[in-house]
């Protein structure tokens, strides 16, 4: 009897032990791939300063303009502010006003720690999640954010949200409440290991506060959030201020500490560069991140900058780099050729150009992880990587296989032959040729002509620059300026030839590369998939990305896909942006310690001179 009895407790210690391991562990945070720097017990932030002091108000400036308050949706243009890279597209709404779940650690490329979520489990498969509320945790109405909170966000985003949303919470098979605070979301059968800290980022609506049918809808009315402030006034396309609220419930947390120290944020638009600029120079705003080398160098010589009220500072960052490029809509006939696309890539004279437009600030890369261990420019493929594309045998052209490839290096000179020679022997290849000064298809003697979209005079004068080069090899391009509002509704709905575009990447590529470059992606308005990509190969090396469990595994498939990013010739890679120049009000001040991410405007502070 006492051996049976033995047994049975053995037995049932072993079935515990299989539960608690298949049940995973509480923790108050999580990483993509081994373990949070930072333990259950920390601070603060490195790169923020917990003693900063609060109170003033920060006046930012935005080139562009908004006409909704709802950055959820397809719809409407949301109001952009200076933010942290990579946090909730720069809206101003998100994260100041709605909270997530989490919050991201800025030192590590992809680690969450607990915000309204108090605690997360998940197991070695992260074949479910499990968030814990923070009972603590109020609306500013005062309402406590419950778990009900937390299915119904879920359920909108998933049904109503913006394409990246709607692919990701898509792939939760269930969401059931567990206990009073907790919720429990299935993850069986999506093989992604990211989905546990894609929705750790998932933004906390009130159930209560809104109108599933009509959330599509753009809107001016202010939502309501748990977030450190509360939108306060609301000049429609000129201006959006968010004012403390008094009542916040997670000041003490040990991820705000050093955050949020203005009493106001106030962010101003401007629909003109040289307005702005001028804005700046007269104190009408506090900061400025500066993104043309050449304004940076000749356009700060004024007299607040002379006499120490105003600072320049250069930040360095370990992210890829942000690159901007020139984005072919393969959609349209014109571009469907990869000979055409690579011909119009060697006409554009970077060499030129860095020199007597960016001062030679600017790097020019091809790859689309620019200057980081994921890209795949000048470093030939391993094993791992020439496994994920054995199938996919042409998708990767051998000399971006063995890593010689790279972009064209003209003569500097703005008139290089070799590569109009280059350019126009693809052009004929693909059907054209040169009657007189005009390229023309051979077959139906229709002339190459497309439209280059863009939304600023500083666009503008780089696509005029481009188009006069083509304007060499017969191509006519008409350059079209519109507004931002314009712009983001014809670029969303892919109406364009060619877009202006920028690149931004983390250390820890994962489900947004399928809003980037997937099959899926290609015919989803609102997505980021501009070029309209539809490569099998692509689609493979995302989906080697998120079944990925190792460091090695991540950059094998993520330079894979760099591969046949680069192979396709489905932008023309302009600039390569090496660091982050600021401008600031010397009343603005920073923590000393800069993150692995950059600037964290979220840590500033306001001192007098």
């Amino acid at each position: 009897m006492r051996l049976a009895l033995c047994l049975v407790a053995l037995a049932a210690a072993a079935a515990g032990m299989i539960s608690a391991h298949a049940q995973g562990e509480l923790a108050h945070a999580i990483a993509m791939q081994g373990k949070p720097a930072l333990d259950a017990n920390f601070s603060h932030f490195a790169y923020a300063n917990p003693a900063a002091p609060k109170g003033g108000r920060l006046v930012q400036g935005v080139l562009g303009t908004f006409d909704s308050l709802n950055p959820f949706i397809v719809r409407g243009l949301p109001p952009q502010a200076m933010r942290a890279p990579l946090v909730s597209a720069s809206n101003a709404i998100s994260g100041t006003v709605v909270e997530s779940l989490m919050v991201r650690g800025f030192d590590e490329p992809f680690t969450l720690y607990g915000l309204l979520a108090q605690t997360v489990e998940t197991d070695a498969t992260r074949s479910y999640v499990t968030f814990t509320l923070n009972p603590a945790a109020r609306f500013s109405d005062g309402t406590p954010v419950t778990a009900e909170d937390v299915v119904f966000s879920w359920k909108l985003f998933r049904d109503k949200g913006r394409p990246n949303q709607r692919t990701y919470y898509s792939k939760v098979a269930k969401a059931e409440i567990v206990g009073e605070r907790a919720v429990r979301f299935d993850l069986t059968g999506s093989e992604d290991r990211e989905l546990p800290l894609i929705l750790g980022l998932m933004s906390v609506l009130p159930k209560h506060a809104i109108n599933p049918d009509t959330f599509e809808e753009t809107t001016l009315k202010p939502l309501i959030g748990s977030g450190p402030y509360v939108v306060a006034g609301v000049d429609p396309g000129k201006s959006i201020t968010l004012k403390r609220n008094p009542d916040y419930w997670g000041r003490d947390l040990a991820v705000n500490r050093g955050f949020w120290n203005f009493d106001e944020v106030r962010v101003d638009y401007y629909r003109d560069a040289n307005s702005y600029h001028e804005a700046f120079k007269k104190g009408l705003f506090d900061a400025r991140l500066e993104g043309d080398p050449g304004r940076w160098q000749t356009a700060y010589d004024f007299p607040a900058l002379r006499e120490g009220r105003v600072v320049k500072e250069t930040f360095h960052n370990g992210l890829p780099k942000p690159s901007v490029f020139l984005a072919f809509n393969t959609r349209r006939a014109i571009f469907s050729d990869i000979r055409v696309r690579e011909a119009l890539s060697l006409l554009y004279d970077f060499e030129w150009i860095n020199k007597n437009i960016f001062f030679g600030l600017y790097r020019r890369s091809g790859s689309y992880f620019a200057e980081s261990e994921l890209s795949a420019r000048g470093v030939p493929a391993d094993e791992r990587e020439r496994a994920l594309l054995a199938p996919y045998p042409g998708a990767v052209r051998a000399d971006v296989l063995d890593g010689t490839w790279a972009p064209p290096v003209s003569d500097s000179t703005g008139r290089d032959r070799a590569l109009m020679r280059r350019a126009l022997d693809l052009l004929s290849q693909a059907g054209y040729e040169l009657r007189g000064a005009d390229l023309v298809a051979r077959a139906s003697g229709k002339p190459f002509v497309f439209e280059l979209l863009v939304s600023s005079r500083d666009e503008e004068r780089l696509a005029l620059i481009y188009a006069s080069n083509l304007r060499r090899a017969g191509i006519t391009v008409q350059v079209r300026l519109v507004d931002a509002v314009q712009f983001e509704t014809r670029r969303i709905a892919f109406e364009f030839d060619m877009v202006y575009t920028r690149a931004d990447q983390s250390l820890s590529p994962g489900n947004e590369q399928t809003f980037y470059w997937s099959s899926a992606a290609a015919e989803s308005q609102g997505s980021r998939n501009y070029m309209g990509i539809k490569s099998p190969a692509a689609d493979a090396m995302i989906a080697a990305l998120l079944e990925a469990q190792s460091r090695p595994d991540v950059v094998a498939a993520v330079r894979a896909l760099d591969r046949v990013l680069m192979s396709g010739f489905y932008m023309v890679p302009l600039f390569s942006i090496p660091d982050q120049w600021l401008a600031r009000w010397i009343t603005i001040r920073h923590p000393a310690t800069t993150s692995l991410h950059g600037i964290v405007p979220e840590t500033w502070w306001r001192t007098t001179p």
